[in-house]
């Protein structure tokens, strides 16, 4: 295992490039919408010729968008630092009660369709690497192959067709049913909204897995100690179990790790489509809207979510692998 001298060192790097990240991330995200040609007020207000402009200029005051850009981006660092990352021009409230009330959505989604990608994915690319050039095998990647090709919002509306509005089988969209009190959801009225969102999402993950573990499992079936173990008598059973599952699963878990930032694209398409009330669809209503608080929030939010996710596999890669781990002792 690493020593404390190794694992502060590792600590300070990570959270050095984050901040550095969030840096770079903010001051781009900030200069793209003082970009955009959409006016927060107008956006507001909307085209109504009942809201004067001196009632315009007093909306912009209170937000502060007659400030020079510089000015309102050091006054709006200055206060998130402190904890306050501001009110959301749409919805009239702290940015951070919005982002946590979205955020319980979208992770209750993202999660559930994270592990299906995973399980599933790993799954078939064992079955086509271990049936490699058999009627199996095409059939998987020629699958994943068309899955990489679709895009997430066209399969999304397809989804609908068929199972929502042909078929009848689940709600058309959001999170729950449309006029029930939250009191009176129960847990199989949220499961029923979140299935398809969730299998619509799982597929977009499940192509990159499934290809990736395929290559590495011809090469461990290809490698000289599975050839040896096929002649000492070893059944496929026993090889895939004592010798293939064991080196397989490592780079299976980091690829999984790492499509965080795959996920987090796909939510918020699939949020769209579905009408489902996380932080994709609230990102997206930000940006249309010009609420440069709420943007600002969910995209810092978006990138610790997926610099985690990537600290998460390293950290996996590091402890699993001795090879590594000999390797940072040396050094």
């Amino acid at each position: 295992m690493l020593n404390s001298k190794s694992a502060v060192s590792y600590a300070s790097k990570k959270l050095l490039r984050l901040v550095i990240l969030y840096l770079a991330v903010m001051i781009l995200t900030f200069t793209l919408v003082q970009m955009s040609p959409i006016d927060p007020v107008t956006a507001y207000v909307g085209t109504s010729t009942k809201v004067g402009a001196e009632q315009r200029a007093l909306i912009a005051e209170k937000w502060g968008l007659n400030e020079p850009p510089l000015t309102r981006f050091f006054s709006w660092f200055t206060n998130m630092i402190q904890g306050d990352w501001g009110e959301s021009f749409i919805y009239r409230r702290p940015v951070m009660d919005v982002i946590g009330q979205k955020f319980g959505s979208s992770v209750a989604l993202m999660v559930v369709a994270w592990f299906l990608s995973g399980i599933i994915g790993f799954a078939l690319g064992i079955l086509a690497g271990v049936k490699k050039g058999k009627l199996a095998d095409k059939l998987i990647t020629g699958y994943c192959h068309i899955l990489i090709s679709t895009p997430t919002f066209w399969l999304g509306i397809l989804v609908i067709i068929v199972f929502c509005v042909n078929l009848g089988w689940f709600p058309v969209g959001l999170s729950v049913p449309i006029g029930t009190l939250a009191s009176e959801v129960s847990i199989m009225d949220k499961i029923s909204h979140m299935i398809l969102p969730a299998l619509t999402l799982s597929v977009v993950g499940i192509a990159s897995i499934c290809l990736h573990t395929r290559e590495k499992t011809i090469e461990i079936m290809e490698s000289d100690y599975v050839l040896f173990a096929h002649a000492r008598g070893e059944s496929n059973y026993s090889i895939i179990r004592k010798h293939l599952l064991r080196n397989v699963s490592l780079p299976a878990i980091t690829v999984q790790f790492l499509s965080f930032s795959e996920l987090f694209g796909g939510a918020v398409f699939v949020e769209q489509v579905f009408s489902y009330p996380g932080l994709g669809n609230a990102a997206v209503l930000a940006g249309l809207r010009g609420d440069m608080p709420l943007l600002m929030g969910i995209t810092l939010i978006s990138v610790l979510f997926v610099f985690v996710g990537n600290a998460i596999a390293d950290i996996l890669y590091f402890v699993i692998d001795p090879r590594i781990r000999e390797g940072a002792h040396e050094k």
